[in-house]
């Protein structure tokens, strides 16, 4: 069994280019589980620890939430915190999500809409990373701050996971969907995507969503 890899870098930090990193390095990767978030936000942590029984590496939502369950779970496991500078992060959620969000985002942000919520998505990351640090600030034989912006590639991340790298080019995952021009045809069918989905979530299944969690309450 493969020591266990947890990223816990939010959405837009390079989660997916992690993810394929991780797979080329013949980690078996767990991805967003929001078909999970009711779980989540009911604080059902073992039905993720069941989940991550079955795999080796893991990342988005909303496992860099649960980092301090997973590390007590998975004695020995490696946690890589995916960073960039948070005013081009904010950014890029604005560009993909818009006025698009989960559950889980909703869990974490109070609202997971990036449009007109600029200063909360930033206290938000800022407070994840600040709290991921203070947690493993001792541990740094466990624990690795990677930027890909800054063209930090396989030598970092192969020489924290204490394996040899690869001979294949490094991985760059979604990139350049999110930052075309306006008027792409591919960037209006994103747009158009995105819009509707936000539209159905928060009129018909958010509603119903809450509407469960009363009758429970």
């Amino acid at each position: 069994m493969k020591q266990k890899v947890f990223g816990l870098g939010f959405h837009k930090t390079g989660t997916s280019t992690l993810a394929s990193a991780l797979d080329k390095l013949g980690y078996k990767v767990c991805g967003q589980q929001n078909n999970l978030a009711q779980n989540f936000v009911n604080n059902d942590i073992k039905v993720f620890i069941e989940l991550a029984k079955d795999y080796d590496a893991f990342e988005d939502d909303p496992w860099h939430q649960l980092y301090k369950e997973m590390d007590k779970a998975f004695p020995n496991s490696k946690f890589i915190l995916t960073d960039r500078d948070v005013n081009d992060w904010y950014k890029s959620c604005l560009n993909h999500f818009y006025e698009d969000s989960t559950l889980i985002r909703d869990f974490i942000y109070g609202d997971g809409r990036p449009k007109n919520n600029e200063e909360n998505f930033k206290k938000v990351y800022i407070e994840h990373k600040k709290n991921v640090i203070e947690y493993f600030k001792n541990r740094p034989e466990d624990f690795l701050i990677v930027d890909f912006t800054k063209g930090e590639r396989w030598g970092k991340i192969c020489a924290f996971l204490e394996v040899e790298i690869p001979d294949s080019p490094f991985p760059h995952a979604n990139k350049g969907l999110y930052t075309k021009s306006p008027n792409s045809i591919k960037k209006k069918f994103w747009l158009f995507y995105k819009k509707y989905f936000s539209l159905l979530y928060h009129n018909i299944y958010k509603p119903i969503f809450k509407k469960n969690v009363n009758k429970k309450n």
